[in-house]
């Protein structure tokens, strides 16, 4: 009798490290260009894929850095948010066929995460103005650009979970 033995999802592979993120970036960028976006990813829904999606046919790769749980409770969003931790979040997010790359950040911002990689793009949500961004800046400094992608109306976690919990 042969007992078969399940591998961990292949999809596990896109997690890296902060200390290992540099080099992956490396190996990303021989494919062509890497977009960058970031965010907490809490509770993922369509306006996430779709954003995701877009993001991703900017460039060759996407990588997606994660706020660290401390850094997303550091956003306001509530006391018991993230509802998912860092590690669920991030294979969730590794799972996504649009998704290259998964790394953490554990400051306020991706800057120095950003500063780091040096991705050809950075894209972040419709919601911010990316002439006011310091991320935007060092982006355009080294020669990349940034761009916003407009959200996907009717989706918000924040709205979700408050849909959830009225029952």
């Amino acid at each position: 009798m042969t007992v078969n033995t399940l591998l961990p999802p292949a999809f596990l592979a896109k997690l890296a490290s902060r200390q290992d993120a540099g080099r992956r970036v490396v190996e990303l960028k021989a494919h062509g260009p890497v977009v960058f976006t970031n965010g907490v990813f809490d509770v993922l829904h369509r306006g996430h894929a779709s954003y995701l999606a877009q993001a991703r046919s900017l460039g060759a790769r996407l990588v997606v850095a994660l706020n660290s749980d401390a850094s997303a409770r550091r956003l306001g969003k509530g006391p018991d948010r993230p509802l998912n931790n860092e590690l669920d979040r991030a294979a969730l997010m590794a799972a996504l066929e649009s998704v290259s790359l998964v790394t953490w950040f554990d400051e306020d911002t991706p800057l120095e995460l950003i500063s780091e990689l040096r991705p050809d793009i950075l894209v972040k949500g419709g919601d911010y103005d990316m002439s006011q961004l310091a991320e935007t800046q060092v982006v355009l400094a080294y020669g990349g650009r940034a761009q916003a992608i407009p959200f996907v109306d009717g989706y918000s976690t924040t709205a979700l979970v408050k849909k959830i919990r009225q029952g």
